[in-house]
Formats: C-alpha cells, sequence, structure tokens
C-alpha cells in the first residue's frame, strides 16, 4: 500500500515536471475517488453585458466533494476565454486541472458542461471589437438589456462530445476518452490569466457551505447555479469603456494644454509687437526716419 502510494506520487511529481508553466492549468488535488455526475441545471440569464460564463463543477476539500456554482463574471481582460477546469484520472487516482483565462480556449478533459462548453472548444459567444457578443443558440440571455447577440446552432452539433451520463473526469474506467486536439495543444501552451479574485472568493463560498457537499445533497446541490453574477471583478466591457474614457480624457488633456501653449505664443508675439511699437513711436514720434 505504501509503495503503491509512493509510486503514485512519484508519477504526479514527473507529470508536474513536464507542464507548461504559463498555463496555470494543474492545481494538482489526487483523490481516490471519482468525482459525482454533473448535475442538470437551467443557466440564469446574463443579467448586463460583458459578463461570460463559468460553468459548475465539483471541488474536492477535507469533507469530500462539494459543488461549486455557474455563475456569471466579469473576464479581467477584453478579448480573453475561460477555460473551465476538469478533472482527470492520472496514475490511479483522479486529478483537479484548474480553470485559467487566455485568448483561445484549451483542453478541459472533454467535459460536456453545456452552455456553450460542449468538451472542445467555446460556442456560446466570440468578442468582436471591445464587446462580447452572445450565441443565443446556447447561451441565457436577457435581451431586454443585451443586444449584442446573435442565433448559431450549427457549431453545437459540430463540437458536441457525447456526454449522456454527464460524467465529469477524463480518462480512466468510464470516463470521458478524449485526447487534447491539436489546437487544444496551442491553446493550453499560450500565456494565461489565474482566476479572478471574485471567482476564488465564489469557490471559498461554496466549499464552507455544508448545503453544497455531496454528503448532504447527493448530487443534488442546494445552488446549482447563482444568478448573481460576481461582482468584485469589473466586467470585461466596463473596464473597456473606462480605458477608452481615460483616454479620452488624456486627449481632451492634451489638446487643452496644446490650445493654452499657443494662447500663450500669441499674446506673447502681440506684447512684443506692441513694445516694438512704441520704441518706434518714440524714436520718431512724427512717424519720418
Amino acid at each position: 500500500m505504501k509503495l503503491s502510494r509512493f509510486l503514485r506520487i512519484l508519477l504526479l511529481t514527473a507529470v508536474i515536471a513536464v507542464v507548461p508553466a504559463s498555463s496555470f492549468a494543474a492545481v494538482f488535488i489526487s483523490v481516490g475517488i471519482a468525482p459525482p455526475v454533473l448535475p442538470v441545471y437551467v443557466q440564469p440569464p446574463c443579467p448586463q453585458p460583458g459578463l461570460l460564463w463559468t460553468p459548475g463543477y465539483w471541488g474536492y476539500g477535507p469533507a469530500g466533494y462539494y459543488w461549486i456554482p455557474g455563475a456569471w463574471v466579469g473576464a479581467p481582460a477584453v478579448g480573453v476565454l475561460w477555460t473551465p477546469p476538469y478533472w482527470g484520472f492520472l496514475g490511479g487516482a483522479y486529478v483537479f486541472h484548474e480553470g485559467y483565462w487566455g485568448p483561445h480556449v484549451g483542453y478541459y478533459g472533454g467535459i460536456n458542461y453545456g452552455f456553450g462548453y460542449m468538451g472542445v472548444g467555446f460556442v456560446g459567444g466570440e468578442w468582436r471589437g471591445g464587446e462580447f457578443a452572445y450565441n443565443r443558440a446556447v447561451m441565457n440571455v436577457n435581451t431586454t438589456v443585451i443586444h449584442n447577440t446573435y442565433v448559431n446552432r450549427t457549431v453545437v452539433n459540430k463540437t458536441t462530445i457525447n456526454n449522456y451520463n454527464h460524467v465529469a473526469y477524463s480518462g480512466g474506467p468510464g470516463g470521458i476518452n478524449h485526447p487534447p486536439t491539436a489546437q487544444e495543444r496551442v491553446a493550453m501552451n499560450e500565456s494565461h490569466m489565474q482566476p479572478t479574485a471574485a471567482q476564488t472568493q465564489h469557490v471559498q463560498a461554496a466549499a464552507q457551505s455544508p448545503q453544497q457537499r455531496f454528503s448532504a445533497n447527493h448530487g443534488q446541490p442546494a445552488t446549482m447555479a447563482t444568478a448573481r453574477p460576481m461582482t468584485t471583478a469589473r466586467p470585461a466591457m466596463a473596464m473597456n469603456r473606462q480605458q477608452n474614457g481615460y483616454r479620452a480624457q488624456q486627449q481632451q488633456n492634451r489638446q487643452q494644454q496644446q490650445n493654452r501653449q499657443q494662447q500663450y505664443r500669441a499674446q506673447r508675439q502681440y506684447r512684443q509687437q506692441q513694445r516694438a511699437d512704441q520704441r518706434q513711436n518714440y524714436d520718431h514720434p512724427h512717424g519720418r526716419w
């Protein structure tokens, strides 16, 4: 038993050594029991522009597995997308891989989280300039306040990995069999950003809630998804507006400064001309040389 545990730790250490340092993708929590199946729930409507959906998933703590509700969150920067975390079977144990923000969606084990995360990539929307457009074929959007939307149903069938049993882990006995594609491997090695402070607080709140624990809810958490957006992270579109406003204010300040400099030069030239005229009149009071 001790030898088996030693070999498992040795294998995990070897895997850590080859994980790209820029990925932020691997938080090696080794668990001997498979995560529960993903519960089926309804996505709350996106309440305001600029928020991105982060699907719910099972976390693990001292009290066992607990459900982290899906939620709308502000992206840390314009143009980045969320790669969800996932559980993968490795070395005889179930290993947790942390999610991250990046320019493209990377590998998340082929897990079908729904709402645009069908197992490969993301089809729930796309960045168009400084604004995020939502695909209403798979995303629940409040169209009374959000107008930047479109409908594309063809991408759903092209990217969905069959997961009728709602399995929550990749590899191993009974897990999803989906090795990373070439495109996912490229995305995994891109520069990534860690989860925001709001997301970290969201996970901590779920971990501290007894009702979210699998031992208490038996796979039906009290809160599967939250309609309230994570507010401590500023929505990306709001950040973009703030940046644009700051740049506009800087431009206005520069223009005002240039105007003041031009006025100062004009006034100085006028005073110089006045003094020149006064000297000329003093030297030649009758205007003759």
